[in-house]
């Protein structure tokens, strides 16, 4: 039977010791050592996945893997950092060995890819939780903040929100009267497990967009973070929302809800000034990444009362829409 010390050595450690590169002192010591480079600051962010309320007792380990880390170099993404390393923190329930290759082969995959080192770490016995700090580096006045946007910037969001969500509807069976394809399914289950976390944009768009996050918990959620936080207001043009080819075929109460509302996407949402339009079109291209301008920044009176900043949606012609649409809250999801 697998010791702890053993399970961290075959599984991670000898993996993570082949691919030191960017850290002074990688994993197996009581910390590890990173510095990022001269005129540049530390970007570092924590994110946990807990079983039955992040992700199906019954996913696909290599799938957990994969988004585990996903989930955490989005974040980076969205501050327009580059990866450098990550911690891995987790319980597990029993220290099973062909879970352990798939998870850590998901992990180690997209870990490689994107050149994030693993450099330390903890276990323990108990319900399956998996908990990642990962750590970037972003040059000192190019960091993407919540805090900058500015009335009358555009409002961008890339890829094709809606299709993770579409992904765990399915799964859970809460549109039965729905008629979907097997492909359809394959792709929205596939969008649900496998992130692709928007790393090359957010570099990109460095020094190019001014404000950003990813979008974890829904887009009419996430956005209003950019609002309270810039103290400005957003207007929406629903018509605009770029929809993949599955999710277009669902009916538009879905569409919407899964678009506006439906977490787990981990597209960036940004601003930038209507002269960058260009700027952004080139990063996206530079990035191969699609990118959707979809609505614009207002002006707002939050800064001088306590009125909270709000949303306009509206169809392409611009007649006002009234939709009811919340995001994923951690602590109050159904």
């Amino acid at each position: 039977m697998l010791s702890e010390f053993s399970l961290i050595d075959r599984y991670f450690a000898q993996r993570a010791r082949k691919n030191t590169r960017r850290a002074a002192l990688g994993i197996g010591d009581d910390c590890a050592l990173i510095a990022p480079a001269a005129g540049e600051m530390l970007a570092v962010s924590t994110d946990m996945l807990v079983e039955g309320r992040h992700f199906l007792p019954d996913v696909d380990p290599r799938a957990l893997g994969h988004k585990a880390l996903a989930v955490n170099l989005s974040d980076l993404a969205a501050m327009g950092a580059a990866p450098l390393g990550f911690t891995l923190a987790f319980a597990l329930p029993k220290p099973r060995e062909d879970w352990l290759e798939a998870f850590s082969n998901g992990l180690f995959e997209l870990a490689d890819r994107h050149g994030c080192e693993l450099i330390g770490g903890d276990t323990t016995a108990g319900p399956l939780n998996l908990c990642i700090t990962v750590f970037g580096s972003v040059r000192q006045n190019d960091a993407l903040r919540r805090d900058a946007a500015q009335p009358g910037d555009d409002i961008w969001v890339s890829g094709t929100p809606g299709d993770a969500r579409a992904g765990l509807g399915v799964l859970r069976g809460e549109w039965p009267q729905v008629p979907i394809d097997r492909a359809d399914l394959a792709h929205f289950r596939h969008a649900l497990e496998y992130p692709e976390p928007r790393v090359a944009l957010g570099l990109a768009l460095a020094g190019i967009a001014r404000a950003a996050l990813d979008v974890s918990d829904g887009l009419a959620g996430d956005l209003l973070h950019i609002l309270e936080r810039s103290h400005v207001n957003a207007e929406i043009n629903v018509d605009a929302l770029p929809l993949s080819a599955a999710l277009a075929r669902l009916p538009r109460a879905q569409q919407l809800q899964c678009a506006l509302a439906g977490g787990d996407d981990y597209e960036l949402c940004f601003t930038a000034a209507q002269a960058q339009r260009g700027a952004v079109e080139a990063a996206a291209q530079q990035a191969g990444e699609r990118v959707t301008r979809i609505g614009t920044i207002t002006s707002s009176d939050t800064a001088r009362s306590p009125v909270a900043p709000a949303i306009t949606w509206r169809d392409a012609s611009g007649a006002p829409l009234n939709l009811t649409l919340q995001g994923f809250d951690h602590f109050h999801a159904d």
